[in-house]
């Protein structure tokens, strides 16, 4: 069984026991539970229910275990040539890590 499942504006293929890194999650701790309700879809099976917009009564119930993660150095370069333009940008996303614990459909 696994749902798609909406978290910060960004789409999940979610299973029970599978870890998962979403976008930074404001306020919260480790070890905290936090619960999803924007259910898209349910596939119990081979049957599958697609919410309109969301499936009713289906929810996400996750773990959190690590509430700030780094993710890999993103370095962004430009460049204009023969004008002596060079400018090198990078940066680190932040990301939340949890770990399904029940998927509700």
């Amino acid at each position: 069984m696994y749902v798609i499942v909406e978290i910060n504006g960004q789409q999940f293929k979610v299973e029970e026991g599978k870890k998962l890194f979403v976008h930074h999650i404001q306020n919260v701790e480790g070890g905290a539970t936090v619960e999803f309700d924007r259910v898209l879809l349910v596939d119990n099976n081979g049957a599958v229910t697609v919410g309109t917009p969301t499936v009713e009564g289906a929810k996400v119930v996750c773990e959190v275990n690590s509430p700030l993660v780094k993710g890999d150095k993103v370095l962004v370069f430009h460049k204009k040539r023969r004008k002596g333009y060079r400018k090198l940008n990078g940066h680190r996303q932040q990301f939340t890590e949890l770990t399904i614990k029940q998927v509700i459909a």
